[in-house]
């Protein structure tokens, strides 16, 4: 028989293990608005903590490199804790720094953008966009789930896939929450609630829209009565089919931005913050300071969000856009608006351009693109030789990423700006122009 060894096997690394409560001091927060402390050099994130606290917390979960835990009791308070006041806070998964006030949200998002521009050579201040803190959200989009029979309608749970059934949502414009909260209790008595996956809320320069995403078909006969409230309530009422992508009735809406009135599609995309997107617009038509000599490259273009402000003050505007139907959007807002100096360009912006902008002398470019950033582009952006690139971003860590690319090719980062569009939340946006 072969000799046994009596050395205890190692764990399997994150093994979710019971401990002891241990006290632990909060030194940093992370931004999604849990504590950071360190013991013998190793990090333990701790979930319901924020910097400057005492916690007693218990760790759920070991690691190599870090430790996570759960506050059970906190000893001291940081100055910059406050009460939530969204009585769902601690479940719906929809906000993360509601337990924070908004002057610490704002120094923390500012901070956590410093981190991951750090890699970059930035100017020495980082300025800010600001706005309420509550009432915000134009748009959103609220999940529905019925298990026997028992609706819940509401947001995703914190970690996980379950429904919070909420009554009030403090982030949505007023007009949106009272909407929500009649059409909620509406719903909590009919049966079509069972036949409905989600229900996407919109408030614009046209008042309130509501999309109803059916998960079965529903009988035209049994959509009267919510129609007849739709309409008593001032409320437009769109259907989505279970077959459609989209809703196909015709549902042309539109917002004002820089006096100017942008059509859109009811499930277009468009920023949900009007008051940051008014001033984010203001702001980059300060920054790139447009004169009729500059010709701009508008990249991730959409309806016409940026374009057409800049049309007003550059000479010329490419605006280029993979969703056809935007493009065709934005044709018709620039036509409305007596715009002749902007075209509307649909282009996969991760294939080769057209050679309308390869030929384009272009001095000015801007881009807004999704989450994934604009890598596959830049090299063909680089070779337009514009001498600005104003590069709006939604995710910094693909900013950072492609402003690193300019950056080894001849630019350089001469203002950062950091834009608070999802106040109560982890979300961040930023705002950065380069310098050729």
């Amino acid at each position: 028989m072969k000799n046994r060894s009596h050395r205890r096997a190692r764990p399997s690394q994150n093994k979710p293990i019971s401990s002891p409560i241990r006290l632990l001091s909060i030194e940093d927060t992370t931004h999604e608005g849990h504590g950071v402390a360190r013991e013998n050099g190793k990090v333990t994130f701790v979930v319901g903590a924020i910097s400057g606290e005492r916690v007693e917390a218990r760790i759920v979960k070991e690691g190599r490199q870090f430790n996570q835990a759960i506050a059970v009791k906190r000893l001291q308070d940081s100055p910059d804790r406050i009460l939530p006041t969204c009585p769902h806070f601690e479940q719906c998964g929809g906000c993360q720094l509601q337990h924070m006030n908004i002057s610490a949200q704002r120094h923390l998002k500012e901070n956590w953008l410093a981190g991951q521009f750090r890699k970059l050579s930035l100017p020495a201040e980082m300025s800010r966009l600001e706005g309420q803190p509550f009432g915000y959200r134009r748009r959103a989009r609220i999940s529905v789930f019925v298990k026997n029979n028992h609706a819940q309608i509401g947001f995703r749970a914190k970690s996980s896939n379950e429904i919070v059934d909420i009554d009030q949502c403090q982030v949505l414009e007023p007009f949106l929450q009272d909407t929500y909260q009649a059409l909620r209790s509406y719903l909590k008595g009919s049966a079509l609630v069972a036949k409905l996956g989600h229900i996407e809320l919109l408030y614009d320069n046209q008042g309130v829209c509501v999309v109803l995403r059916q998960s079965r078909d529903i009988q035209d006969a049994d959509k009267v009565a919510l129609n007849e409230w739709a309409k008593s309530s001032s409320v437009t009422l769109l259907w989505q089919a279970p077959s459609e992508n989209k809703v196909s009735q015709h549902a042309v809406r539109h917002y004002v931005v820089d006096d100017l009135a942008l059509n859109f599609q009811a499930q277009d995309f468009i920023q949900v913050n009007t008051q940051i997107n008014e001033a984010m617009v203001e702001q980059a038509m300060s920054w790139l300071a447009l004169s009729e000599d500059d010709v701009v490259l508008d990249l991730f273009c959409g309806a016409g969000n940026f374009s057409l402000p800049m049309a007003k003050r550059a000479g010329h505007v490419l605006a280029v856009e993979a969703i056809e139907t935007m493009v065709e959007m934005g044709r018709l807002n620039a036509s409305q608006a007596h715009l002749d100096n902007i075209e509307f360009i649909a282009a996969d912006l991760t294939q080769s351009p057209p050679n309308r902008i390869k030929k384009a002398k272009i001095t000015k470019a801007l881009l807004d693109p999704p989450r994934a950033g604009a890598l596959e582009f830049l090299p063909t952006l680089v070779r337009l030789k514009p001498q600005q690139i104003l590069y709006v971003s939604c995710n910094a860590s693909t900013l950072a990423r492609d402003a690193e690319y300019l950056i080894e090719n001849g630019f350089r980062v001469t203002k950062v700006c950091m834009m608070d569009m999802f106040p109560q939340t982890s979300h961040v946006e930023a705002m950065m122009l380069l310098q050729k």
